[in-house]
């Protein structure tokens, strides 16, 4: 099997004992040597160099002993095991290693990468029916109770000290959560740790907004002649929310907090894929919140989302995930005009690099470029790609589009590649790691393959390469796609993966038609050296995207910021504070000083949650 970064590696397809090896080694050698280079019609196999990147790796220093979550559910604030008429489905994640000897590998083969590896059960998960999820839908509207639930009626400082009360709890369980996203979704250690602390970070950057800010009751404003107002906001209702597997954690409470904090009532959905995670949140939500505060339910969405919707007992939906898995959910609403939306899906985001940045080849025009370069690779692979403001498609002058094809290709192909924990001599963790299942990696090469037989190539060595085999390896090299044509699938196509097409362009025109016809609008980033010519590229795309990157990578941070989008890639604006807008009411209490009303109302103030001004 693989290790990171070698081409020539022991493999053996999970059926075949391992006991084989021992008895047929020596007729095996030759094909182990091969099993791993499975997919790339376009390259050559570099066998005798044996190597993608010139750094090797190193094994691991810390604990890499894989998890087992298992699977609980959570109704009406009480952890359970599922009932015994409920299916539990396994979960497996990456990966189980096995040493192998020297004799079982091809002569030559390095001690640290004579191992296989193979999926490993990581967990269960239970598998809701449509009579279990309307439990959980029951548990959420009695404590809705049409608005006068105990979470709803309960004053905004004592929300907060539950929200708070529930991030210690959880913080106890970071190692555990950073270990799942490791194995489930193949996020390396660094980046799943920043996970679970840039979650918390937005949890408390939200609590501080509402301490600070005058919408959440500032006092009774006299500035209306005799009409007095007193302004806070108040809850929606019943909030479902759908989060992503990709970042199952900070996506997520990206929503789920702001709701929470509002007032709502939540349901949460987890992901079929990354949704151990939220399993091992149950427990902190059932010590600080009151019974049926938030309900989870798991399994099949297709079973257990409808009866929900059709239910019309759900007031609010927070879905990031696909456009067409969001558009069967609002349609099966009987009123889904009074449903509130906040929708993160697809996008398409362009990398745009202006021919000005290669008007000069000086010092400083050269540094100005690496410094582009490496935000494209950053831009372009972070995470493998899978990330909704990855850039997946990069429009380069045809005059220099293949220079700089090439020149992408060598910054990927010293990318490290391995598995989450492990770590390269420079002791940084791999930034290249398996996808989340095969289903990914067959879409990846169906990209691949279209492109290239209309004319695209691979352009960095053993790009599109499964590296372990192809029966069960989920870990793909990177494909630089060049030349990449409107008429290929990969030119329309979110890929959110490893796939980097670049697409030659001869006029700028070309560029801004793409931006104006397509189906996305959430973010840009423009290359340049010149602000003349970029000045105009702001002005156009300021109405077809939610944000315009300067030489940088698109990105949602910082989480103050508004992160929004037009078309089919947004509705509604996640930050810090948008997010308490986008799940609460602006809600008024008014009176005209006459007579005795003010001191009625001033008596009021004394005995109701809501009229506290919070700031």
């Amino acid at each position: 099997f693989f290790f990171p970064f070698t081409i020539s590696v022991c493999h053996l397809p999970p059926l075949l004992h391992f006991a084989l090896l021992t008895t047929m080694k020596v007729s095996l050698k030759n094909w182990l040597c091969t099993a791993a280079v499975l997919y790339n019609p376009n390259s050559v196999v570099y066998a005798s160099e044996g190597v993608i990147s010139p750094t090797a790796p190193t094994l691991p220093t810390a604990s890499t002993t894989a998890p087992f979550v298992d699977g609980k559910i959570f109704i009406n604030g009480a952890v359970s095991n599922a009932p015994s008429d409920m299916k539990l489905a396994d979960v497996y994640g990456c990966c189980t290693s096995t040493p192998l000897s020297a004799d079982q590998c091809p002569d030559g083969t390095e001690s640290e990468h004579r191992r296989l590896l193979s999926p490993t059960k990581i967990g269960t998960m239970p598998q809701m029916n449509e009579e279990q999820a309307v439990q959980a839908l029951s548990s959420a509207v009695d404590a809705w109770a049409g608005g006068s639930g105990v979470w709803p009626q309960m004053s905004l400082g004592d929300r907060i000290d539950g929200v708070r009360k529930f991030m210690r709890e959880l913080k106890f369980k970071r190692e555990d959560i950073v270990n799942v996203l490791m194995y489930e979704i193949g996020k390396n250690r660094k980046d799943a740790e920043a996970e679970f602390d840039r979650t918390m970070q937005f949890c408390e950057k939200t609590i501080e907004y509402i301490q600070s800010s005058n919408e959440f009751g500032s006092g009774w404003d006299a500035s209306n002649g005799p009409t007095r107002l007193f302004l806070s906001r108040a809850a929606i209702g019943i909030v479902l929310c759908l989060g992503p597997y990709n970042y199952p954690l900070n996506e997520t409470y990206a929503t789920l907090i702001p709701a929470l904090l509002m007032g709502n009532i939540a349901i949460l959905k987890l992901p079929t894929v990354g949704g151990l995670a939220h399993q091992l949140t149950m427990e902190a939500f059932a010590k600080a919140l009151p019974p049926g505060t938030i309900n989870f339910i798991s399994g099949s969405g297709r079973t257990t989302m409808p009866p929900l919707m059709e239910s019309g007992k759900i007031d609010s939906l927070a879905f990031i995930g696909g456009s067409n898995a969001a558009d069967k959910l609002i349609k099966a609403h009987p009123e889904p005009h009074r449903l509130k939306l906040f929708l993160q899906l697809e996008a398409k985001n362009m990398g745009v690099y202006l021919a000005d940045l290669w008007s000069s080849d000086d010092v400083d025009a050269r540094t100005h470029m690496e410094r582009i370069m490496k935000e494209t690779v950053a831009g372009a692979l972070s995470y493998n790609g899978q990330r909704c403001t990855a850039l997946k498609l990069l429009f380069v002058p045809v005059q220099h589009a293949e220079q700089f094809a090439t020149t992408l290709a060598k910054e990927v192909e010293v990318m490290s590649v391995g598995l989450p924990w492990e770590t390269t001599e420079s002791n940084k963790y791999s930034q290249i790691t398996p996808l989340p299942n095969r289903g990914r990696v067959e879409y990846m090469k169906a990209l691949i393959d279209d492109a290239m037989s209309k004319g695209a190539k691979i352009m960095n060595k053993n790009g599109g390469t499964i590296v372990g085999g192809e029966g069960e390896s989920t870990l793909m090299i990177p494909a630089i796609l060049y030349p990449v044509t409107p008429d290929m699938r990969a030119y329309d196509e979110e890929q959110f993966g490893p796939v980097v097409p670049i697409a030659p362009y001869n006029s700028i025109n070309e560029v801004l038609s793409y931006a104006h016809n397509g189906k996305y609008g959430q973010q840009v980033s423009l290359f340049t050296s010149n602000s003349k010519s970029t000045a105009n590229l702001v002005d156009q795309f300021s109405t077809v995207f939610g944000k315009i990157n300067i030489n940088a990578q698109c990105g949602r941070s910082p989480d103050t910021a508004p992160f929004s989008g037009r078309r089919s890639s947004a509705m509604g604006v996640m930050s810090v504070a948008d997010a308490l807008r986008e799940f609460s009411v602006p809600t008024v209490v008014s009176y005209k000083d006459v007579g005795g009303n003010e001191e009625l109302v001033r008596g009021m103030e004394g005995h109701s949650k809501f009229l506290k001004s919070y700031s």
